[in-house]
């Protein structure tokens, strides 16, 4: 019989970029629960303190993940990364013809460049038989009319990567979580008093008339990083937002 326990997230070192809110968490609490070591990093180092006390991870770091040096003194002190998964990014809104240019081009620095400088940054303390895991999200599919061009060209330009990196960086692993819109603390800050109203007209139109919750969008991330076989793949958690 074929063994799979080379999968298992059991004394593996994981860090995710973004852990400490909304997917991120979620997917730090469920792959500790896996018996992972986990180090969450995030923009506020009090937040990413009090956070990885209260779920007892291995430890915490905090980066500004649009500054190089500030990825390369956060991961200084890690010995050896088994998953490493990149979820950290704002939604970068603005028109084109409208918006200020150095606004849009955070949507590339917080996605494509901090993937690079960080995969840079650890270099060969990323295990051989390791993974990656970006986030893109359902505006690659579908972008809008309302100002999310650029977000949504930095999304697909995600999954671009990944799939190059497959042969980059191989035999590590490298893929893409794209989800659905999601009911985090992000998606509240982003839509402020309007959320209601947006959040109820989108249900009307979405194939599960709901959101996807952290739980749900995290569990997927579990599943990329446990997978041996996923390699080079999008997966696509959005309830079949992209569909309609």
């Amino acid at each position: 019989m074929t063994s799979f326990a080379s999968n298992s997230l059991e004394d593996r070192s994981v860090v995710i970029f973004g852990g400490t809110s909304g997917i991120g968490l979620s997917a730090a609490q469920q792959a500790k629960a896996a018996g992972a070591r986990v180090i969450v990093v995030g923009f506020d180092p009090v937040g990413a303190e009090r956070v990885a006390a209260e779920n007892a991870f291995a430890g915490w770091r905090a980066a500004d993940v649009t500054r190089p040096e500030s990825i390369t003194t956060a991961l200084s002190d890690i010995p050896h990364v088994d998953h490493l998964v990149l979820l950290a990014g704002s939604f970068v809104a603005g028109k084109v013809l409208e918006a200020d240019v150095g606004h849009l081009r955070r949507a590339f620095e917080e996605r494509v460049w901090a993937a690079v400088h960080t995969l840079r940054a650890l270099g060969d303390r990323l295990a051989a038989d390791g993974s990656v895991t970006f986030i893109s999200g359902v505006l690659a599919d579908r972008p809008n009319a309302y100002g999310t061009a650029v977000l949504a060209s930095a999304s697909a330009a995600m999954e671009a990567l990944a799939r190059g990196l497959v042969l980059e960086l191989a035999p590590r692993r490298v893929n893409t979580l794209s989800p659905g819109t999601t009911d985090t603390p992000l998606l509240a800050r982003t839509l402020g008093e309007g959320r209601a109203t947006y959040v109820a007209a989108l249900k009307e139109k979405l194939p599960l008339h709901r959101l996807g919750t952290p739980e749900e969008v995290g569990a997927a991330v579990v599943f990329l990083m446990s997978n041996g076989f996923m390699n080079g793949e999008t997966l696509h958690i959005d309830g079949g937002s992209r569909l309609v």
